[in-house]
């Protein structure tokens, strides 16, 4: 059988019956930050059939000066539980699992979005569109620890089956994780990469008091800046060994301060190198994403032992049939 059309246990907590994943994209679909109609027919359009073993879904924001751009959804309070509740039971009946990534945009916001302070690690600014941020006290960085938590609960009561802790494409644990962003002397300091991870480890910790041991957390890691000074392949293979100790259950590999894209390699599957390296060293599934256009190059990449699980993103964003036809032409 394909591989890609096998099953998959991710740390005897969650049975996927294939191992093609939606990865998380925004669609800015929501005008209150809550569930609509708008957002469940897009998702059932998605997932009817359940050809996608895994839906992971759009960025949430944690918190109000969490929020990054406008449309996009809410569960920072317990209003949203009802809404993805509909979501949950949607994708359930679709035949699929989902978990709900959970983000805080730290520097990579501005004012006009939050009405709100901009937090970060340090006093930056990402671009011309951002604003300078604040830098986080101490009693700043324990809200925001406090609100992964409180998050991740509401996910599971609104019936996910895990979380993913958001921490690639120049959102804030990013901005702690990278040493171009993290600019901390602090415990938090961003010339160690204790320092730089002290954050997330806290954060998985905590989560999984709360949450319990049968519900997926999972981190979505920008591996590497591809920038001069910035996070290596060294540094995410020793990270991913930590969270894995911490409890994280999945590592969903994609780029840092660069994006979700891979400057330097544009085939299918181009943050693989960083895939392989990962895989060798822990003892949980890896997700590969990045340009896979094709159910035969998404499974020969799993079958070059380059990932445990496959997220095809833009191709099923453009395409709704596209998870049904690579099956089917697998099959």
């Amino acid at each position: 059988m394909n591989k890609l059309l096998t099953p998959i246990n991710i740390n005897n907590k969650l049975e996927l019956h294939n191992r093609l994943v939606m990865p998380p994209m925004a669609t800015f679909k929501s005008s209150d930050g809550l569930i609509n109609d708008t957002l469940l027919s897009y998702y059932d359009e998605k997932t009817k059939g359940g050809y996608i073993g895994l839906v992971i879904s759009e960025y949430a924001y944690i918190s109000k000066e969490g929020k990054a751009v406008n449309g996009q959804i809410s569960i920072c309070d317990d209003s949203c539980i009802e809404g993805f509740k509909k979501l949950t039971s949607l994708i359930h009946k679709n035949g699929s699992k989902i978990i709900c990534q959970i983000n805080h945009a730290g520097s990579n916001t501005n004012t006009s979005i939050t009405g709100m302070n901009v937090l970060g690690p340090s006093a930056i600014s990402l671009s011309n569109k951002t604003s300078i941020s604040q830098e986080m006290t101490l009693d700043d960085i324990k809200k925001v620890k406090d609100d992964f938590v409180k998050s991740s609960l509401r996910a599971k009561l609104a019936g996910f089956d895990g979380v993913e802790l958001h921490s690639a494409h120049a959102y804030l644990l990013n901005q702690f994780y990278s040493p171009l962003t993290n600019k901390r002397t602090d415990e938090y300091n961003g010339y160690s990469l204790e320092g730089r991870i002290k954050l997330h480890l806290e954060i998985i910790k905590e989560v999984r008091k709360v949450v319990g041991d049968d519900f997926i957390i999972a981190i979505r890691l920008g591996a590497c800046d591809y920038k001069e000074n910035g996070t290596t392949i060294e540094d995410s293979v020793k990270a991913c060994v930590e969270f894995e100790k911490a409890g994280v259950d999945l590592i969903d590999i994609s780029g840092g301060l660069c994006g979700p894209n891979n400057p330097y390699n544009k085939e299918q599957g181009y943050f693989q190198e960083i895939s392989i390296a990962v895989k060798k060293k822990v003892n949980i599934p890896v997700i590969l994403t990045g340009g896979i256009t094709d159910g035969k190059t998404a499974n020969e990449l799993l079958e070059d032992n380059k990932a445990d699980l496959i997220g095809v993103g833009r191709s099923i964003l453009k395409d709704s049939l596209w998870a049904k036809n690579a099956i089917e032409e697998l099959n």
